[in-house]
């Protein structure tokens, strides 16, 4: 499944004015790096992969449409995986992607 370019729009609009912005095909998605770190991209899953302090990974899934990120098997500690219908409003991604930018932006630069 290729990723929601609708989606990918909506982040766009977020991000934009965003400093040291890139956003780079990875995973079968669209991702969209600050300062060379992955911050949240549009999942070829669907919905959004979004970069959390890994100390907040447990406390920010409700397992609605919020939930941990796994790669083969693995939780990734620091990854959420959030439902198409969790950001279906302009609000809820706004917020998704902030949270995402705020913890990357933390990080030193690549």
């Amino acid at each position: 499944m290729a990723y929601d370019e609708e989606l990918a729009e909506r982040i766009r609009a977020v991000v934009a004015g965003e400093a040291a912005l890139a956003e780079r095909r990875m995973f079968g998605g669209l991702a969209f790096l600050i300062a060379g770190h992955m911050a949240v991209a549009a999942s070829g899953q669907g919905g959004l992969m979004v970069r959390v302090d890994p100390d907040e990974t447990e406390a920010l899934v409700d397992g609605l449409g919020v939930e941990p990120m796994e790669m083969r098997g693995r939780e990734m500690r620091g990854w959420l995986r959030v439902s198409d219908d969790a950001v279906r409003d302009d609000a809820a991604l706004t917020e998704w992607v902030g949270r995402g930018i705020a913890y990357t932006r933390s990080l030193p630069a690549k």
